[in-house]
C-alpha cells in the first residue's frame, strides 16, 4: 500500500473509476455508534438499529464493523455468531462513515484503490457539527492499511460521501448547495471543483442540482436527493404536493435531471420516489438524554430532522430504505422497488438514526466488487 499525492498521479491518470452503487459489491462498512453527545441515551437505542441494518446487510454480503476499544469487547461478542461479520478496531469520532470515509475505486485489471478526500465536519470552523474530527479524517488512511490498497491523496480537496453519486459509466450527480458551499472549498471555482471530481472519482460529467434538503446539517448533501439506479436510470425526490415543505426543491431536482444526460449522452430515465409528508421531531425527554459536550452542537425539540427515503442503501440483491412511522412509509417501498426491480426492499425503522443526523446510506460504505 502507497499513498499516492496530486503531484504524482491521480485516479483517473492511472485508469480507476468510481462504480455505481448499484453494481456488484464485496462488502458494506459501517462505524458502531458510541457518542452520548450525538445518540440518545448513551446511544443503546441507536446501537440496537444499526445491529439490525448490520444484520440484515449479512444477509447478502459480508460486513465489516469498525468499532472503538471501549465497545470492542461487547461488539465482538454481540457478533461472534454473525459468520457474515467482520469485527475490527478502528479510531474515529463519530459513526457517519459515509462522509470521511474513502471512495472506493476500480480499474479494468482487477485493481481496488481508494480516494482518500479531506475531511472538516461538514463546515470546519465556520459551521462545522463536532470538534476535533481528526481521527476521522484518518479513515481513509485506516481503510488502506486494512485493505492493503493504494491511496489516493490530492492537496486540499474537502468532500463528503454523501455528497455525490456515481453511475460507473462517466457521471456523478451533486448538490451546488454543498459542494459550493463557502465552509468547503472556496479556494476553488465550480470548473476547478468539476476537474477534481473528475480526476478522483473518474468521472466525465457532473451533473449540478441546485439544492439538497438539510442546508444545517451535511449542507444538502445529494443522497437525499438522487442517486443512480442503473445505466442511464436515477431516483429522485418527489411531491406532487405544493404545500410540502420540499415541494420547490423536488421540482427544481426532478427538472435537473430531466433535461440532463449523462456521460454516455442519454437521457436519464427517473424514478421518483415519494418524500416523507412531515419533518422528524424529538421529545423533550428523549432530546434530555442527549449529553451535552462543548465542542458539538445540542439537539432539542425543536430541531427538525429531514428525513428522505432516498437515503436508502443498495447491497447484493438487496436495497434496505428507511422507515419513519410515516404515511408515505408504504409508498417509498413501491417507488423504489419499481427502480430495483430484481431487488427484494427492505424497510428499516430508522428514526434513531435520523435523530443523529443521517441514515442508513450515511452511516454505510460499499466496497465494490473486483472483477
Amino acid at each position: 500500500m502507497r499513498t499516492i499525492y496530486q503531484d504524482e498521479s491521480t485516479p483517473k491518470a492511472d485508469g480507476f473509476w468510481m462504480p455505481g452503487e448499484y453494481e456488484e459489491q464485496e462488502r458494506t462498512w459501517i462505524l458502531w455508534p458510541h457518542r452520548a453527545d450525538v445518540w440518545r441515551n448513551g446511544a443503546k437505542p441507536a446501537q440496537k438499529v444499526f445491529t439490525e441494518v448490520i444484520r440484515t446487510i449479512a444477509r447478502f454480503q459480508p460486513v465489516t464493523v469498525g468499532v472503538n476499544a471501549e465497545d470492542w469487547p461487547a461488539v465482538c461478542e454481540l457478533f461472534d455468531k454473525d459468520e457474515n461479520v467482520r469485527v475490527l478496531l478502528m479510531q474515529y469520532n463519530d459513526s457517519w462513515l459515509r462522509d470521511p470515509g474513502p471512495a472506493f475505486l476500480v480499474n479494468g485489471k482487477g485493481e481496488l484503490a481508494l480516494s482518500h478526500f479531506h475531511f472538516n465536519a461538514y463546515g470546519g470552523f465556520v459551521d462545522g457539527l463536532y470538534f476535533p474530527w481528526d481521527k476521522d479524517a484518518s479513515l481513509g488512511l485506516q481503510i488502506a492499511q486494512i485493505e492493503q490498497v493504494n491511496r489516493y491523496r490530492p492537496d486540499d480537496y474537502i468532500l463528503e460521501g454523501g455528497s455525490f453519486n456515481c453511475d460507473g459509466q462517466g457521471t456523478v450527480v451533486v448538490t451546488e448547495m454543498c459542494l459550493l458551499n463557502e465552509d468547503r472549498n472556496p479556494q476553488y471555482t465550480k470548473e476547478q471543483i468539476e476537474g477534481l471530481l473528475g480526476e478522483y472519482l473518474g468521472i466525465e460529467k457532473v451533473i449540478w442540482i441546485k439544492d439538497g434538503i438539510d442546508p444545517y446539517e451535511t449542507n444538502g448533501h445529494v443522497d437525499d436527493v438522487a442517486c443512480f439506479s442503473a445505466p442511464g436510470e436515477v431516483c429522485c425526490m418527489w411531491t406532487d404536493d405544493p404545500e410540502h415543505k420540499f415541494y420547490r426543491e423536488c421540482q427544481e431536482a426532478y427538472k435537473t435531471l430531466s433535461e440532463a444526460t449523462d456521460a454516455k449522452g442519454r437521457k436519464l430515465k427517473i424514478h421518483k420516489v415519494i418524500m416523507p409528508s412531515k419533518s422528524v421531531y424529538m421529545t423533550e425527554e428523549e432530546a434530555s438524554t442527549i449529553d451535552l459536550v462543548e465542542g458539538s452542537l445540542p439537539r432539542t425539540p425543536e430541531d427538525a430532522f429531514e428525513p428522505s427515503y432516498l437515503n436508502f442503501l443498495p447491497i447484493n440483491g438487496a436495497v434496505l430504505v428507511p422507515q419513519f412511522g410515516d404515511p408515505n412509509d408504504a409508498q417509498a417501498l413501491k417507488d423504489i422497488q419499481a427502480a430495483y426491480p430484481d431487488r427484494e426492499v427492505i424497510g428499516i425503522y430508522t428514526k434513531e438514526v435520523i435523530f443523529g443526523g443521517g441514515n442508513i446510506h450515511c452511516i454505510t460504505q460499499q466496497q465494490p466488487k473486483v472483477k
